[in-house]
């Protein structure tokens, strides 16, 4: 290589070098402050946008939950809800949500903490609708004898309890005392057409009322409430199609149900329709019995605290209108709370010609036409005594 060509190669190598060693341009403090003032101005307007931004999400989701908890432009809707025990806020929120009540269970549920509605809610069936705010949605599920925190007591009565041993099987459960519970029955007002609340002081004013099944109470429940469950259920059960029988027939309902409450104390479960055919029989002909159905459950209930076990014969010549052997006819009342069956069989007995029956040792009732058939029955080894 030559010395210009060597020269001109280190020259070109010395360029960057020297480039590279020139000193940057310097920005004036000026136009320091102007770009910072620039960044400030873009920062501001990016943050006002995002405010504005989520400040019109917070208020449109704002004006819909208020519209919610409102209950403002909502379809009609009318509706009834049931509430049970197995409930909880969740649940209910559920329900209104699905029956189109509420729109968002969480904000319900976030409100009905607040307004501690699990001690309000109780359980039933309430009919509510799409007018109701949050608030008269609570209030109207509102039961101070059944809230969602009250603790609970399943109770069968059987068929055929009288009234006195119906309070005492709600007492051993802890609905309410016998004491109350007796009270209630006695002078409580029942808005019922059946119930005569101006001849109060008698519990047996709901004698044949009390219908028997299995309820749901809650453990101190108010003495009335918990008997009027019974009587809505009897009230419930009967029909119209059943009233109109009743209707129809030469009795009045509270006849039949005293004949329902001799036939379900009478019968063995399977011939409802054979006693009260007996007990018809009875009443309406002279036969060889002379309108009195001497039946022994009936002398049972007059004796009340009398009876021991065992009729003895002082029992049966006990003077009482209950003593179906002494006195024709039908006793005053009825003698226990009888179930739908026995009820409809009072209602539409069998045609028989049957005026004498007798348990047994087979566990079941003989029927017979004639007094002499019923006693050479009893004289046998099959009657059970």
């Amino acid at each position: 290589m030559s010395y210009e060509e060597k020269y001109n190669t280190a020259r070109w190598d010395a360029e960057p070098v020297r480039g590279a060693e020139r000193p940057h341009r310097q920005i004036s403090s000026a136009e320091r402050k102007k770009r910072k003032r620039q960044g400030k101005r873009r920062r501001f307007v990016l943050w006002l946008i995002f405010v504005l931004t989520v400040s019109a999400i917070l208020a449109g989701v704002g004006w819909l939950l208020a519209n919610d908890m409102c209950a403002f432009n909502k379809e009609p809707i009318t509706t009834t809800i049931e509430i049970t025990k197995d409930d909880n806020i969740n649940t209910v929120s559920k329900k209104l949500k699905e029956e189109g009540l509420i729109e968002y269970r969480w904000f319900f549920k976030l409100f009905a903490g607040i307004r501690h509605a699990e001690d309000k809610i109780g359980i039933g069936k309430y009919e509510l609708n799409s007018e109701m705010d949050y608030n008269a949605l609570i209030n109207g599920m509102r039961n101070k004898n059944a809230t969602l925190n009250a603790d609970t007591v399943k109770v069968s009565i059987p068929e055929g309890y009288s009234v006195r041993q119906t309070i005492a099987l709600l007492a051993k459960y802890g609905v309410n005392t016998e004491e109350n519970l007796l009270e209630a029955a006695g002078n409580a007002t029942f808005d019922y057409a059946f119930i005569d609340n101006d001849n109060k002081g008698d519990i047996v004013r709901l004698e044949g009322y009390l219908f028997p099944d299995t309820y749901e109470f809650f453990v101190g429940e108010d003495s009335a409430h918990a008997l009027n469950r019974l009587l809505a259920n009897f009230d419930a059960k009967m029909s119209d199609e059943l009233m109109d029988k009743i209707s129809n027939s030469p009795y009045s309902m509270y006849q039949i149900l005293t004949i329902a409450s001799l036939i379900e104390k009478e019968t063995d479960g399977t011939d409802r329709e054979k006693i009260a055919s007996v007990i018809y029989n009875r009443l309406n002909n002279v036969g060889e019995t002379y309108h009195k159905l001497q039946i022994d459950a009936s002398l049972i209930y007059g004796l009340g605290e009398r009876y021991t076990g065992t009729l003895t014969t002082a029992d049966l010549e006990y003077n009482t209108p209950y003593n179906l052997s002494l006195y024709e006819g039908l006793p005053p009342t009825p003698i226990a709370n009888p179930g739908l069956a026995s009820i409809q069989a009072a209602v539409e007995p069998a045609s028989t010609n049957y005026y004498f029956y007798a348990l047994g040792t087979d566990g079941v009732h003989h029927f017979f036409k004639t007094y002499r058939e019923h006693v050479n029955f009893v004289n046998s080894a099959q009657y059970a005594g």
